[in-house]
């Protein structure tokens, strides 16, 4: 496959594994990423991780502000293939058209189900067995395609967006690899994905960080190991926003929501059907900690005066 050029459309983590197949399997021409962004407290312009990748191995990078509106760039590069993953701007049809094998996109979901932009965080919110990848032919509209391959992942108790990121960029990498040569000879499959199947996995907003107690313990469970190392699910303690990155649950009749149960070891919140106990916390200007060395640090009979909200 040396002998297909390739342009790679992609920008965070998740796409640097397919990246890198391609550069070992293929020939990357072009690299096309999201503008480099200001991060941090002191806002230091920082590379996408796609660009990172893409300049280890001398590969040109392209980084239009609005892909729609500029890509001559990539019309002038002579190319068989365009690969996406991740990219993160809807790709005009000028640029779908133009190579000769099609543009093909690798999707952290099992299509029609979670298009869109946070597929990984949705399946763990709303509590999937399994999600897998799709590599799919790209069309005008959002992840709506049709499905060349795809392969399916089952979700385990431990996984959190973190492991499962991880987990998925790589099979992403290793499905596009297997399916490539039967895109390239013609022989792949293709069907169209079921309309009536169609779900969306929107872009996390702040309000789907807000823990609501009143929900039930494996919805809470299910909410902050979907929020997991980020955005980070959190509730308000007197005010102050408390994050919670691990928990446990013990189902149980509670009188009432949002009364704090503190124990020796242990600092619960009770939700709709039992106690949640927080495991793993990043209190309001503080850094990550267990439970309890939160509680060694702090003032028992302070802490059960305080509201949860």
């Amino acid at each position: 496959m040396k002998n297909v050029r390739v342009i790679f459309m992609g920008t965070p983590d998740f796409a640097v594994p397919v990246l890198q197949e391609l550069i070992a399997n293929t020939t990357v021409v072009l690299v096309v990423s999201q503008p480099d962004k200001c991060v941090g407290r002191k806002q230091i312009l920082t590379k996408t991780p796609v660009k990172i990748e893409a300049e280890k191995h001398g590969i040109p990078v392209f980084q239009p502000t609005k892909v729609r509106n500029d890509f001559d760039v990539i019309l002038q590069t002579e190319a068989d293939l365009i690969v996406t993953c991740a990219y993160g701007q809807i790709i005009p049809k000028s640029i779908l058209d133009y190579p000769r094998l099609g543009c093909i996109n690798v999707h952290a979901s099992l299509l029609p189900k979670y298009r869109g932009g946070a597929p990984i965080h949705w399946c763990l919110l709303n509590g999937d067995e399994k999600t897998g990848i799709t590599i799919m032919y790209m069309d005008e509209a959002m992840d709506s395609g049709d499905i060349i391959k795809q392969e399916e992942y089952t979700i385990l108790e431990n996984d959190n967006v973190g492991t499962l990121h991880e987990k998925l960029a790589i099979l992403g990498a290793e499905l596009l690899i297997k399916t490539l040569p039967s895109i390239i000879d013609g022989t792949n499959e293709r069907r169209s994905q079921d309309e009536s199947e169609v779900s969306y996995a929107y872009n996390i907003k702040r309000e789907d960080e807000r823990i609501d107690f009143s929900k039930s313990g494996k919805d809470i469970l299910n909410q902050v190991r979907g929020l997991n190392p980020w955005p980070i699910a959190h509730f308000l303690l007197d005010g102050m926003e408390m994050k919670v990155l691990e928990t446990t649950f013990e189902e149980k009749e509670v009188e009432s929501i949002e009364k704090m149960v503190l124990e020796k070891k242990r600092f619960g919140i009770t939700c709709r059907d039992g106690i949640i106990y927080l495991e793993k916390i990043k209190p309001f200007g503080k850094k990550e900690m267990k439970i309890q060395d939160y509680l060694n640090g702090i003032n028992k009979e302070e802490l059960v005066s305080k509201k949860v909200g």
